[in-house]
C-alpha cells in the first residue's frame, strides 16, 4: 500500500495524538507535526509533506494566514482543515485561502479517509449543509477553477443527471425521475464523467457543488419547492458511495 507523507498542524496536543492514532495503519503516514505554518522549518526530517491536516482552533484569521503561507511554501500540497466550525463564512475564507477540504471533527473515520483521498485527487470536499449555503449565496467563494459550468459542454440531460447526483439519487431513481431507462442513465453518466474528468459519481457530485449547481428538482419547474439536499451529517460523499 502506497503511503502519503502527512503533516499535522495544530496546538492541541491531545487532538493531534488522537488523529495520529486514527490514521495509524492507513495509507496516510504522519511524518511531521507543527504548531503553526511558521514552524515548518523546525519539522524537516527528510520527508516532504504530500498532505497537510490543519486544526482550526481559535481565531480564523490566524488559520487563514497559515493557509496562505502553506500555499506559498507548499503550492502543490493539498491542505485539509479539521474544525468544529459550521459557519459558511469560515468555509469560504478557508477555501479562498487555498484549503482543499473543510471537514468536521465529528466525521467518521471511514469518511475522513475517503475525504483525504478525494483531496489528494484535487477535489474540494466539505459538509453538505455548508456547501449548499455557499451555492445559495450565504457566503462568497471564488470559482474553483475560474470556469463556469456552461463551459464544459454538458447537454441538458447531463445537467439533469448531475443535479440528481447532487441530490443523492441512485441510477434507478434518476431513471424514474427523468423517465428514461437505467441503461440510458449509464450512457449519459459515462459521457458526463468524461467531460468533467471525474472518476465516479461522488466526485461528480462534489464537482457540481464546487461549480455552483444547486441541489433541487432536475427540471426546475416554477412554483415547485426545491428538494432538500442530502442530510448526511458528514459529507455529501457519504450519500453517494455506490
Amino acid at each position: 500500500m502506497s503511503e502519503t507523507n502527512t503533516l499535522l498542524i495544530g496546538r492541541n496536543r491531545l487532538f493531534l495524538e488522537g488523529l495520529k492514532s486514527l490514521l495509524r495503519g492507513s495509507s496516510f503516514d504522519v511524518t511531521g507535526e507543527a504548531s503553526c505554518a511558521g514552524d515548518l522549518d523546525d519539522t524537516d526530517d527528510g520527508d516532504t509533506p504530500e498532505l497537510v491536516l490543519v486544526e482550526l482552533r481559535g481565531d480564523v484569521a490566524d488559520l487563514v494566514l497559515d493557509l496562505q503561507q502553506l500555499r506559498d511554501t507548499l503550492p502543490s500540497v493539498p491542505v485539509v482543515v479539521l474544525t468544529d466550525e459550521r459557519d459558511p463564512r469560515t468555509l469560504a475564507a478557508c477555501l479562498n485561502a487555498g484549503a482543499a477540504a473543510f471537514l468536521g471533527k465529528d466525521i467518521s473515520l471511514e469518511a475522513l479517509i475517503h475525504s483525504l483521498k478525494l483531496a489528494m485527487l484535487g477535489q474540494k470536499v466539505m459538509p453538505t449543509d455548508l456547501a449548499v449555503a455557499l451555492i445559495n449565496g450565504a457566503a462568497g467563494v471564488q470559482p474553483v477553477d475560474g470556469k463556469g459550468i456552461e463551459s464544459y459542454g454538458l447537454s441538458d440531460r447531463e445537467l439533469e443527471i448531475l443535479r440528481c447526483l447532487v441530490n443523492g439519487d441512485a441510477n434507478k431513481v434518476i431513471a424514474n425521475r427523468l423517465e428514461i431507462t437505467e441503461a440510458t442513465v449509464k450512457v449519459h453518466m459515462k459521457s458526463l464523467l468524461r467531460k468533467i474528468k471525474a472518476g465516479n459519481r461522488t466526485q461528480a457530485a462534489i464537482w457540481a457543488l464546487n461549480h455552483g449547481l444547486a441541489p433541487g428538482l432536475p427540471f426546475g419547474q416554477a412554483g415547485e419547492a426545491p428538494r432538500r439536499a442530502p442530510q448526511a451529517k458528514e459529507m455529501v460523499l457519504s450519500q453517494m458511495m455506490g
